[in-house]
């Protein structure tokens, strides 16, 4: 379902629409655009490039989109950072970090373009229970900010963070919401 959500799989049947775009139409430049613009993607396993800095991968979807002007994007960087708590690891490599900061970079990295829309595999699945209700804390204020979380996790009891939530058993909708 994510990987649909966000154009990374296409569907064999149906359409995914997010918000006005039909996604499934989209062609790969324009899908590229869109989801630089529109989705921020907290992968499960972090995607966090070895090569650059923390504060590198966050300004990172800045450069691909020119989101904002070149002479801000460290700044809003280390912004973002600061608010998930780790702005002291910023010019450190991302394998100097532990799982949860590595966690905390990839979702400053998924704001980076200020999206309406955050898509998250398994935010918290390699995370100490602290952490994670730490980082559910922080979906949840995006969402009451106005921002749209869509997760996909195993972990029932984080229902309680969000007001809606959905249940998909073998990919069909049960239980509550649906």
């Amino acid at each position: 379902m994510i990987n649909l959500l966000t154009g990374i799989d296409f569907p064999t049947g149906g359409s995914i629409q997010v918000a006005a775009t039909a996604v499934h139409t989209l062609s790969e430049e324009q899908l590229a655009r869109w989801r630089g613009r529109s989705v921020g993607i907290v992968f499960q396993f972090f995607q966090l490039l070895p090569t650059l800095s923390v504060a590198e991968n966050i300004m990172l979807p800045m450069d691909f989109c020119n989101s904002f002007p070149s002479r801000e994007r460290r700044s809003r960087a280390i912004r973002l950072l600061s608010d998930m708590g780790i702005a002291d690891q910023a010019d450190k490599p991302p394998s100097a970090l532990s799982g949860g900061q590595q966690q905390r970079a990839a979702i400053a990295r998924a704001l980076a373009n200020d999206p309406p829309l955050i898509v998250a595999d398994e935010p918290t699945g390699n995370l100490d229970s602290r952490t994670a209700a730490e980082v559910m804390t922080f979906f949840a204020r995006l969402v009451h900010a106005g921002k749209t979380v869509v997760m996909a996790t195993h972990e029932r009891d984080l229902e309680r963070y969000f007001a809606r939530s959905v249940t998909l058993v073998d990919g069909a909708l049960a239980g509550p919401g649906s």
